[in-house]
């Protein structure tokens, strides 16, 4: 089987993530991960918090707390929430780690070495008040735009318009407040993407037709508009140092790698974290050095993250002239919107991860989201469409089946599949129909369509419904039990073969159904066409339990207090 490498966009270190990004990055990586391990594959999921940047150092400014220790604190908080969504990291790995560090200076020292690293001189914003230039984060002042007056100096968080800190009226240090703000000279190490440009191009150009539009389209306008040198360094307190062994006078001025050039190496760096916890059985490298077809690199990101990895990235590994592995396949989504407008981690609009598992268990929102994915254009969030597919296909078409067939079995046969009849044409069909839409939901989630994923998956528990009522044992009992029996053990083993195929996206479901029987062995990973056809899995005299109601339907009570306390408008 395949070797599969996968990464998701890491999360900011500053605060809790809301549902927009867990659907634009991790969730569909953990479902896609699932599904590969459960195929058989060799998977390797890695994603870590992205730790480096003004935004840290700010927040923790704001706790009164030293920048590791807020983030130290901050990636536990955020790992929790994680763990809380079931999402199954092989390593959830941290930017500010050793290996990172070393890593990342040891990319700019090869692409110094090659000629791709260029020492300016710029003018910037210094504070004397604060005793250090202000990267352009730290300073804070009113949009000339729209009026906003805390507008950042790198863009107007209000009207979204890109600024400069020279560009801001009354501008002032957002450390210290102080106004008093000159404009000096200070020297910066710059990436000159600009003469990777063909080689980027030409990288792009070997992929870019079998990734989504959203993802090609986007990488394309990059390139079309021209690579820009970029500078890679900040004065920050905070960061990845550059090395004192290759340029020892910005190292003795404190200049650190900027976040944006560290940041992608993580991904190398989370997988040498993994790799140092069992370094006897575990290779780092093997994943990601001079590996080209053996492993399959697939990337999640919404669509504010594309350029990073599909320009400046794969600019940056051109750069080093050494093999490391770049992404074969970049999943790109669009933007999941709160009422049509937009998730704001800084302004709280929209429903956070951490309140999503306070009000329901994580895989009510597991299935909706992506069963809603954002990935041929944006999607809304609203309440109403949250309860109705809850209630419809989590409540109605999944759980109600379960509850029925194992309530009524227990009550009418007692705790064990009961035997019945000879299966007939009716089961015949049933298991034709089973086998076509597992290949059909196979087929998409190789794909990786998880919406359409998610309508065969949905279509799957439907025909159980259908045969349930075309069959009725609840009326064959009354003339033929062994036929009510040949129904009813027909459709445990349905249960059984969903709980195997909806493990990706119900994972705690998934074990319920699963475990509600005490097979003796029990070990399958997936289901064979051949198995579905013969739905015999689950054989009888098999002992089982009713689990608990899998899936509580919402009222419109739940309905208007979701609404109360999030608010169900549009956002301004």
């Amino acid at each position: 089987m395949a070797r599969h490498l996968i990464t998701s966009a890491l999360p900011y270190i500053n605060g809790i993530k809301h549902l927009g990004n867990m659907v634009g990055s991790m969730l569909p990586a953990d479902v896609y991960s699932r599904y590969l391990r459960q195929r058989g594959h060799d998977v390797l999921y890695i994603c870590a918090t992205d730790e480096h940047g003004t935004p840290a150092e700010l927040a923790a400014k704001e706790q009164g707390l030293p920048v590791d220790e807020f983030c130290a604190q901050a990636h536990d908080a955020q790992k929790a929430v994680y763990d809380g969504f079931a999402l199954a990291f092989d390593y959830f790995g941290r930017s500010s780690s050793p290996e990172n560090r070393d890593i990342t200076q040891h990319f700019a020292r090869k692409l110094n070495e090659n000629g791709f690293i260029e020492e300016r001189a710029i003018r910037q914003v210094y504070s004397p008040a604060d005793g250090r230039f202000l990267p352009d984060r730290y300073v804070e002042g009113t949009c000339p735009h729209c009026g906003y007056d805390k507008a950042r100096g790198d863009q107007c968080e209000n009207c979204t318009r890109v600024l400069d800190p020279t560009d801001l009226i009354n501008p002032r240090s957002a450390i210290s407040g102080s106004t008093d703000l000159e404009v000096r000279e200070t020297k910066h190490l710059f990436l000159l993407q600009s003469k990777l440009q063909h080689e980027v191009e030409a990288w792009v150009a070997r992929h870019e037709d079998d990734w989504p539009q959203l993802a090609s389209s986007i990488a394309r306008k990059w390139l079309n508009e021209g690579l820009h040198d970029r500078a890679i360094t900040r004065d920050l307190d905070w960061g990845v140092p550059v090395p004192a062994d290759t340029w020892p006078e910005l190292a003795a001025e404190g200049k650190v790698f900027y976040v944006w050039f560290d940041a992608p190496i993580e991904y190398i760096g989370a997988t040498k974290e993994w790799a140092d916890q069992d370094p006897d059985n575990r290779d780092w490298k093997s994943w990601w050095y001079d590996v080209d077809d053996a492993v399959r690199y697939t990337e999640f990101m919404a669509k504010d993250n594309v350029p990073f990895h599909t320009v400046m990235f794969p600019a940056t590994e051109l750069g080093v002239r050494e093999p490391w592995k770049k992404v074969d396949y970049v999943k790109a989504f669009n933007w999941l919107t709160y009422y049509g407008g937009k998730f704001s981690t800084s302004q709280k609009r929209g429903v956070f991860t951490d309140q999503a598992l306070q009000i329901l268990p994580a895989d009510y929102w597991r299935y909706f989201l992506i069963a809603n994915a954002p990935e041929s254009d944006d999607s809304s969030f609203t309440w109403e469409h949250f309860t109705a597919t809850v209630n419809k296909d989590l409540a109605d078409t999944l759980g109600n089946f379960v509850n029925r067939v194992l309530s009524f079995s227990k009550k009418r046969f007692g705790e064990e599949v009961p035997a019945g009849g000879t299966p007939g044409e009716a089961e015949t069909r049933l298991g034709e129909e089973i086998a076509r839409l597992l290949a059909e939901y196979e087929e998409h989630m190789e794909a990786l369509q998880f919406r359409k994923a998610a309508a065969a998956l949905r279509a799957l528990w439907s025909a159980g419904n259908s045969y349930l009522e075309e069959k009725a044992p609840w009326l064959e009992i009354k003339t033929d039990k062994d036929a009510a029996a040949l129904t009813l053990r027909t459709a445990m083993n349905l249960i059984h073969l969903y709980a195997v195929v909806s493990e990706p996206f119900i994972p705690a479901t998934s074990a319920a159904m699963r475990t509600a029987f005490s097979l003796t062995d029990d070990t399958a990973t997936w289901v064979t066409e051949a198995e579905a056809k013969s739905l015999t899995s689950v054989p009888a005299g098999t002992p089982f339990t009713v689990p608990p109601v899998l899936f509580a339907k919402l009222t419109d009570e739940d309905l208007e207090t979701y609404k109360e306390r999030f608010g169900g408008e549009t956002a301004a």
